[in-house]
């Protein structure tokens, strides 16, 4: 980047925007604001309200540091330990993956499924969230509708323990339990504390291994793999969706994100298993993204 005595706020994102674009990352302006946000502890807002702001020695030599991290490839949420879901700020690093805009469609529609609203409710009801990573699904409803109670499962005690962090982050670990458990153990149930939930929510890994190496760069040396992929991409909700009638209560629900080509095949899995008012919807991009039925009465 080019050197100046001095830099202010305004000159340092745009030559820092500019340098990204060269090296052709990923949102560079984005990328430039978040890093220099999170140096000077302001937001994205904050920068251009404050943008005559001087960046002293310290924080340049602090911000360029974050910046060759960035062109290495690391995606800059890792960079920065956080990333917002659902309004919601949640801590993050390579144990879990980065929550995405999509999955917040299966956070509204799982809610919608118990006659709730993305703005939350009072309804009592029983979630169990099945790979919660992050947490980032468990901890939003949750936070949302203080009436819910959750377990949330996951196979890697890495990711257990940053989602023990977010939800004792957001005041609401008193009503999440929080299980390791493989759902493809055939103890999985074994290792639950309720055999009877309302609402089964889950964003298993759907990447089938043909396609991991047409991943972004980002994903593939950053994100963990175990989190993304399986053979086929279609073996969790093979494994799921045979257990969750005897999970959920008669009526029940059952919701998925899925690949934007898997909904015909998990349509057929939830229907063999009696599963009906099997509905699709579509993500932002207008791709096939949420699956959800009712469990058989």
């Amino acid at each position: 980047m080019q050197e100046l005595k001095e830099w202010q706020v305004v000159e340092l994102l745009k030559t820092t925007t500019g340098f990204f674009e060269e090296k052709k990352i990923n949102e560079p302006r984005i990328s430039s604001e978040l890093l220099l946000g999170h140096v000077l502890r302001q937001s994205r807002l904050e920068l251009y309200l404050h943008h005559n702001r001087p960046v002293y020695q310290e924080e340049l030599d602090r911000f360029r540091v974050l910046c060759r991290q960035r062109i290495e490839g690391r995606p800059v949420q890792y960079i920065i330990g956080e990333q917002y879901f659902y309004g919601l700020l949640f801590t993050i690093d390579e144990r879990v993956l980065i929550p995405r805009p999509e999955t917040e469609l299966l956070v509204e529609h799982a809610l919608e499924s118990l006659g709730m609203t993305g703005r939350g409710g009072s309804k009592d009801a029983k979630i169990l969230d099945i790979g919660t990573g992050s947490g980032c699904i468990a901890v939003t409803m949750a936070k949302l509708c203080p009436s819910l109670t959750v377990t949330a499962v996951d196979c890697s005690l890495d990711a257990l323990e940053v989602a023990r962090m977010n939800a004792a982050n957001h005041a609401v670990e008193s009503r999440i339990s929080f299980i390791a458990a493989d759902m493809f153990d055939e103890l999985f149930a074994a290792a639950l504390p309720e055999y009877s939930y309302d609402l089964i929510v889950s964003n298993p890994p759907y990447i089938p291994e043909s396609e991991w190496d047409g991943l972004q760069r980002e994903v593939r040396q950053y994100e963990p793999r175990i989190a993304l992929t399986t053979p086929q991409g279609i073996e969790c909700y093979e494994s799921i969706v045979a257990k969750a009638s005897k999970l959920l209560v008669p009526g029940g629900k059952l919701c998925f994100e899925m690949h934007a080509d898997a909904a015909e095949s998990v349509s057929e899995l939830m229907a063999v298993e009696g599963f009906s008012g099997i509905t699709v919807s579509r993500d932002y991009s207008g791709l096939d993204r949420v699956i959800s039925g009712e469990s058989p009465i």
